[in-house]
């Protein structure tokens, strides 16, 4: 029974959502014989080696995870995809608990965790949370240093700041920590585009290769405004030309977002403002035509700066 463990032993299994391991034992005043006793009875269960549950059932998925970090050791934290999915950040579907040791601390392969070392694993351990994880910026990069396209970045630097997570500063100062960082310069830049407003890597894009490739002015994002006496947000504003213009990424467009999409189009046109609305392909495989047709409608509003190529392949129709 619970009551007739030392009281250190059942602090630590409180903190620990019900799981102890053995190197802590003796600190929290059990012996390993009574360990044997207690599984041998049927009111513990091994989780993994020389990890136990003062329970019995189906583990939750917090016991689970506080018996991977302790059987990876004291100083072992959770981290990449699995920190993420604790910080909300990424969806984690995966059976696989990832954890970070220090280096260079051996360990034999362990079923069902994905080992990972570092030798920063002391600056990169959050002080508060339970069980013990990366910093949400060590988080973010340490996705980043694996992520398939660098479009995958910007969607988590930006989801990470927009959740109020962390903030570009401190990216920015985790970064500059990280000499050997993949993408080092380009998260630089793209960092300081999310400070300015930029929230999905189509906004980067439409930034990047739209707006600052062809020389469009300067435009606001997510600019705030005013709709049915409700704060809405406009994905770019060209504010001196009354021109938004609103990115969809979503491959779908189902008929409840399509008239959601038409209110808000009618409420800018309301408000003297023309609605330019871009997909993801429009950004990413025709970019110079639509920065030739963002152009073209801003210049009908004043406008009177002239777009510049992109480059050699440039498709922009010539002079």
């Amino acid at each position: 029974m619970t009551h007739q463990l030392p009281p250190q032993c059942l602090r630590l299994l409180r903190r620990q959502s019900g799981v102890i391991a053995s190197w802590q034992a003796t600190y929290a005043g059990l012996g390993r014989r009574q360990i044997e006793n207690l599984v041998r009875s049927g009111r513990w269960r091994r989780l993994q080696l020389g990890v136990y549950a003062a329970f019995t059932g189906k583990p939750p998925r917090d016991a689970l995870l506080w018996a991977a970090v302790l059987r990876a050791g004291p100083q072992a934290i959770l981290s990449h995809e699995t920190a993420a999915g604790l910080y909300g950040i990424l969806e984690d579907r995966s059976r696989l608990i990832h954890v970070t040791v220090p280096h260079p601390q051996h360990l034999r392969p362990i079923a069902g965790l994905v080992i990972h070392r570092s030798s920063r694993i002391l600056q990169t351990r959050h002080p508060g949370y339970a069980p013990p994880r990366t910093l949400i910026e060590e988080t973010v990069f340490d996705l980043a240093q694996s992520a398939i396209s660098f479009d995958d970045v910007v969607s988590m630097l930006a989801r990470s700041c927009q959740r109020h997570l962390t903030t570009p500063y401190l990216l920015a100062m985790t970064l500059e920590a990280r000499p050997k960082m993949r993408w080092r310069s380009e998260i630089g830049f793209a960092l300081q585009d999310v400070s300015n407003g930029v929230h999905s890597p189509l906004e980067y894009r439409y930034l990047r290769d739209v707006e600052r490739a062809h020389g469009l002015p300067a435009a606001d994002r997510q600019a705030e405004g005013v709709k049915r006496g409700r704060r809405v947000f406009r994905d770019v504003r060209y504010r001196r030309y009354g021109v938004v213009v609103e990115l969809d990424g979503r491959a779908s467009h189902p008929d409840e977002q399509r008239r959601e999409d038409n209110r808000r189009d009618n409420a800018a046109a309301a408000d003297g403002l023309f609605t330019l609305r871009y997909g993801w392909a429009d950004v990413t495989e025709h970019a110079c035509e639509t920065a030739f047709e963002v152009g073209a409608v801003i210049s009908r509003r004043g406008w009177s700066g002239t777009l510049r190529r992109c480059g050699p392949s440039c498709r922009l129709p010539l002079p």
